[in-house]
């Protein structure tokens, strides 16, 4: 029989914030694979460092490219590709050996995680199980000790990555809004935030639930650590 390839959200940052099942898999987990930059331990190691077993076989899959290519240039495309395709065969090995493999996953395993390319081409060939995590916005809006919507307020949930005006556009027409993957595009999403007319209630959050993290406004921010940071606009919508 099969192993199962599980993708086990870590949630945020604390070891204390994993579910009780992503908690039992990952102390128990013989095998046990993440994602990582080449020369980094990882995030999601990171986070379960001194969980592990004394004797789990640990499998780094290292991106081959993370910034130092246009995401639109096909080469981007092309590399990631071949590498999820490598990834994947990798952990089919495992599991056809009739081996369970636990995949630690940042935030929520199908939340804009790596494990999805993983997922789509396992689906089908060997049991894959999703473990459910508390999301990295969650921690971050709860790190700045304000509710992020009410009533009927609209949530959005947009990437800096976008185009500008894109930006200001999707800002404009929302409620309460939640920008990821900032990293080097800082300066553009603060002048979407001006545009739209919503510098005085925009706040970034870096690190959340993490020893590091840090809740400051937009307006006196003037860099951003390149990884796991949170812009912010709560919504002021109907409320008793």
């Amino acid at each position: 029989m099969s192993g199962t390839v599980y993708g086990v959200g870590l949630g945020p940052g604390a070891q204390d914030l994993l579910s009780v099942r992503a908690d039992r898999l990952v102390r128990g987990g013989r095998h046990v694979a993440y994602f990582r930059k080449a020369g980094r331990p990882g995030q999601a190691r990171r986070i379960a460092q001194g969980m592990l077993r004394d004797d789990a076989i640990e499998l780094a899959m290292e991106y081959p490219v993370t910034t130092e290519i246009p995401v639109t240039d096909p080469r981007y495309n092309d590399c990631l590709a071949a590498f999820y395709a490598d990834c994947t065969g990798r952990l089919l090995a495992i599991a056809e050996a009739g081996e369970d493999v636990v995949v630690l996953c940042e935030g929520d395993p199908f939340f804009y995680g790596s494990f999805m390319h993983l997922h789509s081409r396992l689906a089908g060939l060997v049991p894959v199980e999703v473990v459910p995590g508390i999301m990295g916005m969650s921690g971050a809006w709860n790190a700045t000790g304000l509710p992020i919507t009410w009533g009927d307020d609209v949530l959005t949930v947009a990437m800096a990555t976008l185009p500008e005006e894109e930006l200001v556009r999707r800002i404009r027409d929302t409620d309460a809004l939640v920008v990821m993957k900032i990293g080097r595009h800082l300066a553009k999403l603060r002048r979407a935030v001006a545009a739209a007319g919503r510098s005085d209630e925009a706040w970034l959050v870096e690190h959340a639930a993490m020893p590091e993290q840090r809740v400051t406004r937009l307006a006196d921010v003037d860099r951003v650590t390149p990884y796991f940071s949170i812009l912010l606009i709560h919504g002021q919508g109907r409320r008793p």
